[in-house]
């Protein structure tokens, strides 16, 4: 398979159908930002129901998203392969029962290709802002090199691990060193005999740090809180079996459809009784006891906080790299960064050449620092200073046509975000076919609606072990849990197969369209194959 796309010059493929609109704007029905599983799935189901035309917008200079973005040594997904892709396009010959980077950015691209995306994507076109003009009825955006799109309907698919979180540690910019954060990782940069610094130890750094210790002359790792980590039951998928899920119907279904509901299992004890999360926490306990036998060692890595608080991680040669003599666990708190190391609360300073931050990402910085003005002129980043907030995690209510893809209270604990992905685009679909058949100008949740389901979904998220005492990345500054779905997924699909019809508005119908559908540009009718109808079940 081909490595990359290839993309002329400017960053602009040929787009059948998309023509330019007044004042140098593109004009589109639908603007999509990112290219990752949620921008891709939206254009794929826009396509399916005949709403077009399409323009997605990407930053980067690939498809991919996250996987496109994180390169660093060993990075690979913690969801079982057959189950962390798209539904409707299902890969059978996936190499390895846990897919690494490099294997699910091909899948992405195959997609691409297979569903025609390409001609549809601008390329090198970072959206720094989105407003709303009211009286065209049309979201307005800008890139930063002063290309701008005019759609009638906007559609973010950001992601909510795609913003690199930087400690804020007194004298990080000081540091004379290479530096650089493990979502960046510098591939020119070779590590062999340096002295490196990892801070962080979250579910980037337990997959690299095992790759890079053997390399390195020594190893200082810096824990703030050590993570719960179970064994990664990972192995390669023969060519057999591969050849098994090609040919035999309905095995690969039968092999996704168990791990779905496995997976969903573990909401039981995650959001309705965490007491039943005792025997994993115990698994864990063997699983560092049967991999690390210094005491102290074990004492380190060993939580104090109830499993699944924070994300539970999965890793077998995580714990034998801390074991190895040129490797350091330091649990002291970071004091400050010098111009040529790290220096802890104890006063000690590590001399180091490199320092790698696995610090995560900003997960609940849903937007920042993308700028979305509604038709009031607030910027929906502050009108979410006190905590995001949408209904069903993909409307807003003040922002019309607006639809979040990943939204607040979409993440998951326990299962694959592509199976939310898709059952969010059952109803930013059917709400759009609805647009679409009334002739109404826009849609957006009432506000009530809006308020009701969150105070909902915060009184669930109380008795969830996501709100069990710890510090984690799922809480915003205020300490509420806006990223995680509180219950089980399938629970979210039923809620969003169809919109109910008194939750939203629809304004008055609309004169003349912004843009007129266009069927040929976008390969399909403009029927209802795009309402939720289409897909009984995400599993399948």
């Amino acid at each position: 398979m081909d490595a990359r796309i290839e993309v002329p010059e400017g960053g602009v493929l040929p787009a059948d159908g998309v023509q330019p609109g007044d004042g140098g704007e593109e004009a589109a029905e639908v603007c999509i930002v990112g290219t990752g599983f949620a921008g891709m799935g939206a254009a794929i189901r826009l396509k399916q129901a005949g709403i077009g035309p399409v323009v997605l917008l990407e930053a980067a200079g690939d498809v991919g998203g996250t996987w496109r973005d994180n390169t660093y040594p060993g990075c690979a997904c913690d969801i079982p392969s057959h189950l962390y892709s798209f539904s409707f396009a299902p890969k059978a010959d996936w190499t390895r029962m846990y897919p690494p980077q490099a294997e699910i950015q091909d899948y992405m691209r195959d997609v691409a290709r297979r569903f025609g995306l390409l001609p549809h994507i601008r390329f090198h076109a970072a959206v720094t802002a989105c407003a709303y003009d009211a009286a065209a009825a049309l979201w307005r955006v800008r890139c930063a090199d002063g290309r701008r799109v005019a759609a009638r309907f906007l559609i973010l698919g950001l992601g909510g691990l795609s913003r690199p979180a930087l400690p804020d540690i007194p004298g990080r910019g000081s540091f004379q060193g290479r530096a650089f954060h493990s979502q960046q990782w510098d591939h020119g940069y070779d590590l062999t005999g340096k002295r490196v610094a990892v801070i962080g130890t979250g579910a980037s750094a337990i997959q690299f740090v095992p790759r890079i210790a053997p390399q390195v002359a020594r190893l200082h790792l810096f824990q703030r809180t050590p993570p719960w980590i179970m064994p990664r039951p990972d192995r390669p998928i023969g060519p057999w079996e591969r050849a098994v899920y090609r040919h035999v119907p309905g095995a690969a279904w039968l092999r996704r459809a168990s791990i779905y509901w496995w997976q969903e299992s573990l909401a039981v004890g995650f959001t309705l009784y965490p007491g039943l999360l005792r025997r994993s926490e115990q698994k864990a306990k063997d699983h560092i006891a049967a991999q690390i036998p210094d005491p102290e060692l074990r004492r380190k890595v060993t939580p104090d906080f109830h499993i699944g608080c924070k994300r539970v991680l999965i890793s077998d040669d995580y714990y034998p790299a801390l074991t190895r003599p040129t490797v350091e666990l330091v649990t002291d708190p970071v004091r400050e960064i010098t111009s040529t190391g790290i220096v802890t609360a104890d006063g000690v300073e590590r001399a180091v050449d490199c320092i790698v931050y696995g610090t995560g990402f900003r997960a609940t910085d849903y937007l920042a620092p993308l700028r979305v003005v509604g038709p009031d002129g607030v910027d929906l980043n502050e009108r979410w200073r006190d905590g995001a907030e949408a209904h069903l995690g993909t409307t807003v209510a003040g922002y019309p046509n607006l639809f979040l893809m990943t939204g607040p209270n979409t993440g998951l604990g326990h299962n694959s975000i592509v199976f939310m992905i898709e059952a969010q685009l059952n109803l930013v679909m059917d709400l759009l076919c609805r647009v679409r058949d009334s002739g109404a100008r826009t849609v957006e949740p009432r506000a009530e609606v809006q308020r009701r389901f969150n105070e909902a979904v915060q009184e669930r998220m109380r008795r969830t072990v996501w709100m069990s005492g710890c510090r984690s990345w799922y809480l915003d500054a205020r300490g509420r849990n806006t990223t995680l779905w509180p219950g089980f997924t399938v629970e979210y699909w039923r809620r969003t197969r169809r919109a109910v019809p008194g939750d939203y508005l629809l304004d008055a119908p609309h004169p003349v369209p912004a843009v007129a559908a266009d069927t040929t540009a976008v390969g399909g009718r403009a029927d209802d194959a795009g309402r939720a109808d289409r897909s009984e079940s995400l599993i399948y």
